[in-house]
């Protein structure tokens, strides 16, 4: 297999590859390895904790669940807990894995890790990335599922996750 790197960033690295198919014809493809990812949906009783966030591919701000990169070294647990106070200012005592994803196949090896986190209190560690615009949004778990078909909610990662701890 050939291979050529076109882009080499700090958390992205872009390869042109010349593959062979399970057919056993050969195309060339481009696929981007963003390393891995964690997403966790903060549930407090009734309620669970989601943000707005600013997008700039989309240029929109969206609803999502807590998410973020998997700095090297770390275990994607350890990515949870760190995210979770960086993004809505709460350590989970409870993560409870729900598997993981694959996003977008076509063109990504990103696998994001899924979590459920519960048993949360407020952590003085808060910390935003500079790059981030959020607001932390407590939702009753009620309303999720409504907002998710009225298009409210249209976060990929969000929708798995709810799908996986709201059942």
């Amino acid at each position: 297999m050939l291979v050529t790197e076109i882009y080499r960033g700090k958390r992205l690295i872009v390869e042109k590859k010349t593959v062979t198919l399970p057919d056993g014809s050969t195309r060339e493809r481009v696929v981007i390895h963003p390393g891995g990812a964690v997403a966790m949906l903060p549930i407090e009783g009734d309620d669970c904790y989601l943000i707005r966030q600013y997008r700039f591919a989309i240029d929109a701000t969206i609803y999502e669940v807590p998410a973020g990169t998997i700095d090297e070294g770390e275990a994607p647990d350890e990515t949870a807990h760190r995210e979770l106070v960086e993004e809505i200012g709460m350590k989970a005592a409870t993560l409870i894995p729900k598997g993981y994803i694959y996003p977008s196949p076509g063109y990504t090896d990103e696998t994001i890790h899924l979590y459920e986190a519960r048993d949360l209190a407020p952590s003085d560690e808060h910390q935003m990335d500079e790059d981030e615009v959020i607001e932390v949004v407590k939702v009753p778990i009620a309303e999720i599922r409504r907002m998710i078909d009225d298009g409210e909610i249209v976060d990929a990662k969000t929708i798995c996750l709810v799908c996986r701890c709201l059942r």
